[in-house]
């Protein structure tokens, strides 16, 4: 395994990257630039052009059609799964037994379902959700009101629902990954159960001659690796190549979060406008080129595709269910306009264990906002909050109560608006009459309380919470099942080796600390992030732009100083994780989140803007690393 390092310049302070195997030295901050390799000397090996048309389910209608129309593509994938979205499958399913597939794919489908058998483009996704063969069927009936005969091929093995108590009286009590509770103690109502599939029925599928692939839980980087596995006849055991299309697929898989949607520093995107999705030229080292169709907006920088890399992850040890990539290894750097070059990751073996996510019915939420206006916003909060909890007959009444006062109000405000401030009251509780009427005891306050009384929406009835489960199971529980031409196939486990495996990551050596004076200025002038939810926790990831950032924000950037930054996340236990070949740190919280988007009172379910709230706070920060 080859050691790369990472050390001072003499000349300028500025980050090398000097490899084992070769004389050649450079700048890593050139190199990101794009004064390093360009695409000319890029292997001229085959490349399979890996495009994406979806990030979640309820992403641009139109991306599909883009996709197979705006330039040479291989291989359509969609990632519309997210644990949220299995519920909202259940819920279909208790309408329609023969739905629990995601419907907008199957529309997609007809626009292009034609256009990729004339261009020899497969199809890969995970939308078949809860019901793979139901959405393989229609496929089929499809195909037929079509006129053309493409090869269709589902794959099965990820539900777990019905098998849980099979499996617990196997040995699988189903422990809760933050809680350490097992299902049984907590007296769960699971809903859904689904283990995370790999890459080889995918891969099996198309060495069938699929056309279109389409399965439940496939892990979402899966749908990168296995067409590339595939197409280059890769190994098992070959986990460095494995690694390399693990990351390509992390970073295509959110759709437009890798071509500029959602990047801090909105002024390096030319245009919002039609924001190209992800394109994954890989080769077949593992190595890859991001790039998207020409003539669509957003930007591919090694910017944007670093904000994606440190989006919704822990550790640098990214687990799939086929490799364990490691992130402290990547290699990238921009090669030319809108393309970035991923090389050198370095991939260890997978765990023993499959990650399941069990959704768990918890009862029945409601929430509602007031507004509070101009003077005496706490007193005003007080009385309110008092008489509700009266007319509820206490807080104890229900399972969960509580009340969050965000102060948005100005003194001497310029419009009404500026004068707001709201106070969210939510309660949780297994009776759904209970949560219904929670609502209703907030109306009939109206004009008995306080002065200038309104809200935000109108009383609801609520909701069913829905309690995400992270857990684990081992692999030895799960089949993977492919169907394809009218046969049942059973994908082999990867032989996981008894041997240590090791690797060399990137050692980097950042410039000195920088001195001289300092003033405050918004973080977020300097460092861009990326936050997001992970079940009931929140990744933050925080990078720097230049080599001399970064030796700031690694030593000023502590757990410690964080909560001091943001003082609402004291309470929550924090890991911090480097990535100085990125020149980024993550940040895990743990629990901010609560049970889940589908159970949390935060007025942000899933941290989407945790990230941003970072970056709008004053920090003393050094002159020198912050723009003029």
């Amino acid at each position: 395994m080859r050691l790369k390092e990472l050390q001072p310049s003499s000349k300028n302070g500025s980050l090398y990257l000097k490899e084992s195997n070769s004389d050649s030295k450079r700048t890593v901050f050139d190199h990101i630039m794009g004064d390093g390799m360009s695409d000319n000397s890029l292997q001229k090996n085959e490349k399979l052009i890996i495009a994406n048309c979806s990030g979640f389910f309820g992403d641009r209608f139109s991306a599909a059609k883009e996709m197979v129309e705006g330039g040479p593509i291989d291989v359509l994938t969609g990632d519309y799964l997210a644990e949220l979205t299995m519920a909202i499958l259940f819920r279909q399913t208790m309408k329609d037994p023969n739905l629990g597939y995601v419907s907008t794919f199957l529309k997609q489908m007809e626009q292009v379902m034609g256009q990729c058998l004339d261009k020899n483009i497969k199809v890969v996704a995970n939308a078949g959700g809860l019901n793979p063969k139901g959405l393989a069927a229609k496929l089929e009936e499809l195909a037929g009101v079509l006129g053309i005969h493409p090869k269709i091929a589902y794959i099965e093995g990820d539900n777990l629902l019905p098998r849980i108590p099979e499996l617990q009286e196997k040995g699988e009590a189903f422990i809760h990954l933050d809680k350490g509770i097992s299902l049984k103690d907590a007296k769960a109502q699971p809903i859904s159960a689904n283990a995370y599939l790999g890459c080889w029925g995918i891969a099996e599928a198309l060495k069938h001659g699929a056309d279109i692939v389409v399965g439940g839980r496939l892990a979402d980087a899966a749908l990168v690796m296995g067409p590339a596995a595939w197409r280059f006849n890769w190994k098992r055991y070959e986990w460095d190549k494995l690694a390399g299309a693990a990351v390509a697929g992390h970073i295509i898989e959110c759709s437009a979060q890798a071509t500029g949607g959602n990047y801090s520093f909105i002024e390096e995107v030319p245009s919002f406008k039609n924001v190209g999705f992800p394109i994954a030229e890989m080769f077949a080292d593992g190595s890859s080129v991001i790039t998207k169709h020409p003539g669509t907006g957003g930007l591919v920088s090694v910017g944007t595709v670093t904000a994606q890399l440190i989006y919704e992850i822990r550790s640098p040890r990214y687990l799939t269910p086929d490799v364990a990539a490691r992130f402290d290894t990547i290699d990238i750097s921009q090669v030319g306009p809108d393309r970035v070059r991923i090389a050198g990751v370095c991939g260890e073996p997978p765990t023993d264990t499959a990650k399941v996510c069990i959704n768990n019915l918890g009862g029945y939420r409601n929430s509602m906002t007031i507004v509070l206006t101009g003077l005496d916003i706490e007193q005003k909060a007080k009385i309110f909050e008092d008489a509700l909890v009266d007319s509820l007959g206490g807080r104890e009444n229900y399972e969960k109560f509580e009340v969050d006062l965000t102060r948005s109000d100005k003194t001497d405000p310029r419009t009404n608006e500026e004068a707001f401030a709201y106070l969210k009251l939510s309660v949780l509780d297994p009776d759904p009459k209970k949560a219904a009427g929670f609502s209703s005891k907030i109306v009939e306050l109206a004009l008995a309380n306080i002065p200038g009384f309104t809200a935000t929406a109108p009383p609801g009835k609520g909701a069913p919470s829905i309690i995400h489960w992270p857990t684990l199971v081992s692999v030895k529980h799960i089949t993977q099942k492919l169907y394809v031409d009218q046969k049942e196939i059973e994908i082999e486990h990867t032989d996981i080796p008894a041997e240590s495996y090791s690797f060399d990551p990137i050692v980097v050596n950042p410039p000195e600390y920088p001195e001289g004076e300092t003033k405050k200025a918004p973080f977020g002038r300097v460092f861009a992030t990326r936050s997001g939810d992970k079940g009931g926790n929140a990744n933050l990831g925080v990078w720097a732009k230049t080599p001399e950032a970064y030796a700031f924000l690694e030593k000023f950037l502590t757990v410690e100083r964080l909560k001091d930054i943001l003082p609402d996340m004291k309470s929550y236990e924090i890991e911090r994780y480097e990535m100085p070949n990125l020149l980024a740190v993550n940040f895990y919280i743990k629990g901010v989140l609560g049970d889940g988007v589908a159970a949390s009172f935060r007025s942000d379910p899933q941290a989407k803007t945790l990230g941003e709230y970072l970056r709008a706070k004053m920090v003393e920060m050094p002159e020198s690393i912050i723009p003029g």
